[in-house]
């Protein structure tokens, strides 16, 4: 697969933030017979269409699930360099970003549009994404002005408890156990750092943080690494099992997943522009070679 541009057409980066609560996630969707599914793809896809009077597709650094924010995500599309020259826009991809806000809802902000990089890809140039989450175990539950973006246990934790299993699970592993299932996708990751630490205050008691960095994610891997941790820390689960959990090969039904809504995408990392090109290509090969391995994995397992 190429990653230039099509002839006569140039590539935008995006960057965008948004409060997943009331969306299906990230990834457009078929209609269901109640209706068409509200995901932020489709949302910000229709506005760009609608200004652009051109079809626009958006590839994204990260597909949040169902009631994730993100306050750092990243995504690229590529239009007719002549969408660009309409009178509102004349040439400067900066001014979509006041043209939008008139088309979107108010639970999504475009940061900025800007002409990207040569070589850049917001999926595959990505070197790492970094989530953060907020959970409370107050019996009152979260702070009513951040009740949308922080999650709610209902038991006490301890956080060193949830530090050391944290640590235990950094590294290059296969994170099957924590990662629901995608045919031909591995789930082998390198989870780089995984952070607790307690962020309580007089307004907000019994908080608790996490930053998680890795080079990718599976689909809810952070929210069963999260989920895992406070089931150590409320002391129903205990260190050893946590770390046993990395020598499964497939999703355990023992980890608990945390509350989508505590989880938010804070940011995506990229190399220097003239390191651009040569990261997608590596990243690519890598994921080709995964779902190849994957599917002579399952060939042999027929």
């Amino acid at each position: 697969m190429s990653d230039a541009t099509p002839p006569q057409h140039v590539r935008l980066r995006v960057d965008l933030a948004y409060d997943g609560t009331d969306f299906h996630g990230w990834a457009r969707q078929k209609a269901t017979p109640e209706g068409p599914v509200r995901t932020v793809q489709e949302t910000v896809e229709a506005a760009l269409t609608t200004i652009m009077r051109t079809p626009v597709h958006l590839t994204v650094a990260g597909r949040t699930d169902a009631g994730v924010h993100a306050s750092g995500q990243v995504a690229h599309c590529d239009i007719p360099a002549t969408a660009l020259d309409q009178r509102s826009i004349d040439g400067d991809p900066q001014r979509l970003v006041r043209r939008l806000s008139k088309f979107l809802p108010e639970d999504i902000r475009i940061q900025s549009v800007d002409f990207a990089p040569e070589g850049f890809d917001a999926r595959f140039s990505a070197l790492t994404r970094t989530y953060v989450y907020r959970v409370t175990t107050h019996p009152g539950g979260a702070l009513p002005t951040r009740v949308r973006d922080t999650a709610t246990w209902m038991k006490p934790v301890d956080v060193n408890l949830m530090q050391e299993v944290a640590l235990g699970l950094v590294g290059l592993h296969d994170f099957a156990a924590f990662c629901r299932p995608r045919p031909h996708s591995t789930t082998i990751r390198e989870l780089q750092s995984f952070v607790w630490r307690d962020s309580s205050t007089s307004e907000e008691p019994q908080l608790y943080e996490a930053d998680v960095i890795a080079d990718a994610f599976c689909w809810n891997m952070v929210r069963a690494l999260v989920g895992a941790c406070l089931a150590v820390g409320e002391g129903r689960r205990d260190y050893p099992w946590a770390k046993l959990l990395l020598q499964q090969e497939q999703r355990s039904s023992d980890v608990p997943l945390a509350p989508a809504r505590g989880l938010t995408l804070r940011g995506v990392s990229y190399p220097p522009d003239e390191e651009l090109a040569s990261r997608n290509a590596v990243t690519r090969d890598k994921r080709e070679s995964s779902e190849v391995a994957s599917q002579n994995n399952e060939s042999r397992e027929a």
